[in-house]
């Protein structure tokens, strides 16, 4: 396979560990919800949210990651000097950061599996919108390489997550 093969099988399994990444921390904000319902509903949600919670991280979010991984490996390995340029180690920087994320996402699934999540349902909506995050910064660093300034690029993420932030906010009056 060439250059080409590999960042097109990239793009495609980084858009499926993403997907695996937005559902599975909705699906933990529908079982912290489901706490407020009555005995028998939360009896009944819970666990099928523990379930698809556990099924998408295994099936599809862990592969897509590392599938990801090995495909990004081979693409640096067709072009070994972009691991000489700086947007490179930004962009590798915030995978590490995705990585992580990944991993706390497996962590909350255990909790769930034994039905102690720590974090609350607040915070999860919160925890929700990193991906996003990293998401914009990863494909930002990839695209525009050395051509965006790092003052504009630090101030559009913190403009991002303060927007996020304010709608939460809004979606929690709305709720409420």
């Amino acid at each position: 396979m060439d250059y080409l093969h590999f960042k097109a099988l990239h793009l495609i399994f980084m858009v499926c560990w993403f997907a695996g990444l937005f559902y599975v921390v909705r699906l933990f904000i529908y079982h912290k919800e489901a706490d407020k319902q009555e005995e028998s509903v939360k009896q009944i949600l819970q666990p099928q949210y523990t379930l698809m919670s556990k099924r998408l991280l295994s099936i599809i979010t862990w592969p897509a990651a590392i599938l990801t991984t090995i495909f990004g490996v081979s693409m640096l390995v067709e072009n070994p000097i972009y691991l000489h340029q700086d947007w490179m180690h930004v962009k590798l920087s915030f995978l590490v950061l995705l990585w992580l994320y990944t991993y706390s996402c497996q962590v909350i699934c255990n909790q769930m599996k034994v039905g102690q999540i720590t974090i609350t349902e607040g915070k999860l909506r919160i925890w929700n919108e990193v991906a996003t995050l990293l998401l914009f910064s990863i494909i930002f660093m990839a695209v525009l390489k050395n051509s965006i300034s790092w003052i504009f690029a630090t101030l559009s993420l913190v403009g991002l997550a303060v927007l996020l932030m304010i709608l939460i906010k809004l979606y929690k009056k709305y709720k409420n």
